[in-house]
């Protein structure tokens, strides 16, 4: 599920400063190459058992990934339930009580990048 409006959408920022502000709120730069890294977010429903991650989606704008200063645009948000043994799947509803906490951080985010 794509989280339209989040207004992180088109907000840049360097590596360095993106590594350090989703770290303080619990996101983990997992995939990356040159051009292209995901921050995720680990978010457990604990009626269910069932893990959902929140990622965010970023694109190198100027320079490449191996370079602190590079700048990233952050392309789109979105969250997923887990699936065995590492996939996502975007369809399945999203419990409320993990789009709130999703909300939460998406927020938190976007006031440390501000």
């Amino acid at each position: 599920m794509i989280l339209e409006n989040t207004g992180l959408n088109g907000l840049r920022s360097d590596l360095a400063h993106l590594d350090e502000s989703g770290d303080k709120l619990g996101f983990v730069r997992w995939q990356w190459e040159y051009r292209r890294a995901t921050y995720d977010l680990k978010l457990q429903d604990r009626q269910s058992g069932q893990d959902y991650f929140l990622r965010v989606n970023t694109r190198a704008v100027e320079g490449k990934l191996e370079d602190p200063d590079t700048v990233l645009e952050v392309e789109a948000v979105y969250i997923g339930r887990a699936t065995f043994p590492h996939g996502l799947d975007y369809s399945t509803p999203i419990p409320q009580p993990i789009l709130n906490a999703a909300t939460e951080r998406v927020q938190a985010l976007k006031k440390l990048l501000a």
